[in-house]
């Protein structure tokens, strides 16, 4: 059984993300090569693909964008992000591994 590409541990959340900037629209597209796949409207430049990808995660996931932050892979596709003050995981996300 494949790992998923989230982590719940000590009231962090760490997401594994393939993101595909320049998109038509910003939203959660499922899963690419166990990692979660987020197509982001904002272009790579300045910051700011990373930015809308924040503010994304912050509203998917009901917490300020203070708590999102992003660990590695800042001018990468491939990024891992930490959610601080989680709970649980968000239905949206936990619901892509079934379709």
């Amino acid at each position: 059984m494949k790992q998923p590409p989230w982590v719940l541990s000590n009231n962090q959340l760490t997401l594994s993300c393939h993101v595909q900037p320049g998109a038509k629209h910003t939203r959660l597209v499922g899963l690419h090569d166990d990692r979660l796949k987020i197509q982001l409207k904002a272009p790579p430049v300045d910051g700011r693909a990373n930015k809308l990808l924040i503010d994304f995660l912050a509203e998917l996931c009901a917490c300020p964008r203070s708590e999102v932050t992003i660990q590695r892979g800042d001018s990468s596709r491939f990024k891992s992000i930490r959610i601080n003050g989680m709970q649980h995981i968000p239905d949206k996300i936990i619901n892509l591994d079934q379709e």
